[in-house]
């Protein structure tokens, strides 16, 4: 017996368990592990899978916030021109109601000037022709009181007196 050589029914024992554990690894733990790394591949590509449609639904979510962003952004310039528009317009209309005021109180006073002056031209020609007609009474001794004759000469007087322009003649 060649002593590197086991003996047949340790061969024979050796084999008989070699196909035991085999037929046991083949029918119950290779299953077992090929479902484990099915269900681990599964999770792994499902998890990609899951990742990829999470990012492209980020991705879009994002757009659709710059899209709102972008729209609030024109809406705010639109809003600014238009209060900017809205304002300068108010402010014409401000200046166009000033101006009317304006010219309103300047022809008011005008107009009021105009009175002021023809009342104390009216009541200029009275003192003067009472006065004129004083002193041409004590020039000519005689009473000039008659009131249509008194006025009828203060009247020419003043006249002449207008129509003189010594300045302009010369």
């Amino acid at each position: 017996m060649d002593p590197l050589l086991p003996p047949l029914d340790e061969i024979v024992i050796g084999g008989v368990a070699f196909l035991i554990v085999f037929y046991f690894l083949a029918k119950v733990l290779l299953p077992r592990i090929r479902q484990t790394l099915e269900d681990r591949t599964d999770a792994v590509v499902g998890g990609l899978a899951r990742a990829s449609e999470a990012q492209a639904e980020a991705q879009s979510e994002r757009a659709r916030c710059r899209d709102l962003l972008a729209d609030a952004r024109r809406e705010a310039a639109r809003l600014t021109e238009d209060g900017r528009a809205q304002g300068a317009a108010v402010y014409a209309e401000m200046r166009a109601e000033a101006a009317r005021t304006k010219d309103e109180i300047i022809a008011s006073g005008h107009a009021q000037i105009e009175a002021d002056r023809k009342q104390a031209s009216a009541a200029l020609r009275q003192d003067i022709g009472g006065l004129a007609a004083d002193l041409a009474g004590r020039i000519v001794g005689e009473s000039l009181r008659d009131a249509a004759l008194q006025r009828r000469i203060v009247d020419r007087f003043l006249d002449e007196l207008e129509a003189y322009d010594p300045v302009g003649s010369a």
